[in-house]
């Protein structure tokens, strides 16, 4: 045996080490269980103030993640806070040298700080809350989750943007008030107008009764509404619950085809024509 390790005490250390591991081992439980409790209390919270202030669903869950990820990252620190006292680092040298960190992005990290403030103005004026329809930054999609630092949203194709809130310079939310259905409508010059709105109007009117409550005003047949090259456009309005303009307007385009064809009007499309020349020899 080597004579630098005959003086190690093999006892200590594996008494030492299995310390160390027990004492992980427990830090870590109680990191998980504190976790799910503070989660669970979380949602409990806000969903009782949700009720008793008759806050809109949608705030209350933008607010309720808002607050879920703040307490992970305090309980995140903490954990380290307390690895940190098992190995007898200086715990207060870490808070120290993370309130120098903290001063470091203060003067550095500006567009941290840009996200931070942005956020912190998004959530304040409550510009767009969790499952409402959105346009931020070039993109659009529904709102999974509104952070201090970043707007996460799900595109309809199912992608998800993570878009720095210091980037959201404009936000269109679609989500507010009732949708606009809009639909336009090809006739041929040599059909009747009158006739053909009439035909539209009760294919519309029809098509409405399978939507309910979720129509809330219309639908109308406003009339003529431009003259293209081959054909006369004739609009059809509608006001609609929030996400549901698209349905309808697809159920009316249906309705109003299957209808033109009934009545025997027709709905231009492009023709082409071959001419052929003969040549003789």
């Amino acid at each position: 045996m080597p004579e630098w390790i005959a003086p190690i005490n093999w006892s200590v250390i594996a008494t030492n080490a299995v310390t160390i591991i027990t004492q992980l081992i427990g830090i870590f439980i109680v990191f998980f269980i504190a976790r799910a409790i503070g989660k669970k209390f979380i949602s409990s919270s806000f969903r009782k103030m949700g009720e008793q202030k008759n806050m809109a669903p949608s705030r209350t869950k933008t607010l309720e993640k808002l607050a879920t990820n703040i307490f992970s990252y305090l309980l995140i620190f903490i954990l380290i806070t307390f690895i940190a006292g098992i190995f007898n680092y200086n715990v207060s040298a870490l808070i120290a040298g993370a309130g120098i960190i903290g001063l470091a992005v203060g003067f550095g990290a500006q567009g941290l700080v840009s996200d931070v403030v942005t956020g912190f103005f998004i959530l304040l004026e409550k510009q767009m809350d969790v499952d409402e329809y959105i346009t931020a930054a070039g993109m659009d999609g529904i709102v999974e989750e509104v952070g201090l630092r970043t707007t996460r949203l799900r595109g309809f194709d199912g992608t998800v943007h993570y878009i720095p809130n210091r980037e959201i310079g404009s936000l269109s939310n679609h989500s507010r008030s009732n949708m606009r259905a809009l639909v336009d409508i090809g006739i041929s010059y040599d059909e009747n107008i009158d006739e053909a709105v009439k035909v539209i109007q009760d294919a519309c009117s029809g098509a409405a009764e399978n939507f309910g409550t979720k129509i809330k005003e219309g639908p109308d047949v406003v009339g003529v509404q431009a003259f293209g090259d081959s054909d006369v456009v004739i609009r059809v309005l509608a006001q609609t619950e929030n996400m549901e303009q698209w349905s309808v307007e697809r159920e009316f385009r249906k309705a109003i085809k299957e209808a033109l064809d009934a009545n025997g009007i027709e709905i231009p499309y492009p023709h082409q024509v071959y001419m052929t020349k003969n040549v003789e020899a």
